[in-house]
């Protein structure tokens, strides 16, 4: 009986490495000195290590790393010295995305499915971006990124591509959540949802909105100054012309909109149920 668990365990973990693989070539966007927003695909890795725990999470993490690495071996040949070569294997690599096999860290610990995949979605892409920044300002400081405030460029870089790439995996934890129970050795379809009264539905599809308009808002406004208009090119040092502020005055707002109107969704939806 174990052997045939290890072996489901083996099998549909090679098939989910297969799937993450896949899904990171599909590249919704892909910047020019590193890094891309992907089709969800870190979610695969999360469920494996939701499923069968930290340590074989990590495990298949590592192997994950290794077929990124394979795919990325182009970038090696930027690096000035073996050390940087080994430095940009290690932190953008191997740490970067054997991390993901913390996403079932939190199974134990939160109440729900959709919960714990969420925070674990959040959790892995917070550790990656540290490892993207920390290569950026230490291996890429006069390559790709500029020596001068590397670590503040660094931060910005990585957190172009990192932020939505996160809460793309995020939104597919969520809603695969919805979908697919797989808190028993056999994943079934998850028990359907109770479908929202009008009102708190209402309040939920604008609070999602104003996420998403922030969002798109961000994106626009951080993106355009990056873009030389002439030559088309990316220009990291044109970080220096972006928005910040009215950037940050949006997030702000989309949060406080969204925070708002999710508080009313559940004051009427408990008002409605009572």
């Amino acid at each position: 009986m174990k052997q045939r668990t290890n072996l489901l365990r083996l099998v549909e973990s090679a098939l989910l490495l297969a799937v993450a693989a896949v899904l990171s070539m599909v590249k919704v966007l892909d910047l020019p000195y590193g890094g891309s927003i992907t089709a969800f695909s870190a979610l695969p890795m999360l469920l494996v290590a939701y499923r069968h725990g930290v340590p074989w999470g990590l495990f298949t993490g590592f192997a994950y790393s290794l077929i990124q690495l394979l795919l990325g071996l182009n970038t090696l040949s930027y690096a000035t010295s073996p050390l940087a070569a080994v430095a940009i294997i290690v932190l953008d690599y191997l740490l970067a995305f054997t991390a993901l096999g913390l996403g079932g860290v939190f199974r134990r610990r939160a109440k729900t499915q959709g919960t714990a995949l969420v925070l674990g979605a959040l959790l892995t892409g917070g550790l990656r971006y540290v490892f993207h920044v920390v290569a950026g300002c230490t291996v890429w400081a006069g390559l790709s990124i500029p020596t001068e405030a590397a670590l503040l460029y660094s931060l910005a870089y990585n957190a172009t591509y990192m932020l939505p790439e996160t809460l793309v995996t995020t939104l597919g934890a969520w809603y695969f959540s919805k979908a697919v129970d797989i808190r028993e050795a056999l994943p079934r379809r998850a028990a359907p949802v109770q479908t929202l009264p009008v009102a708190p539905l209402i309040c939920s599809l604008l609070s999602k909105a104003a996420l998403l308009a922030a969002a798109v808002w961000d994106i626009r406004t951080i993106f355009k100054p990056l873009q030389d208009p002439e030559t088309g090119d990316f220009v990291i040092t044109n970080l220096t012309l972006v928005d910040w502020q009215t950037a940050g005055i949006v997030t702000a707002v989309g949060v406080i909109l969204w925070l708002g109107l999710w508080l009313l969704q559940k004051h009427l939806q408990s008002k409605q149920s009572a």
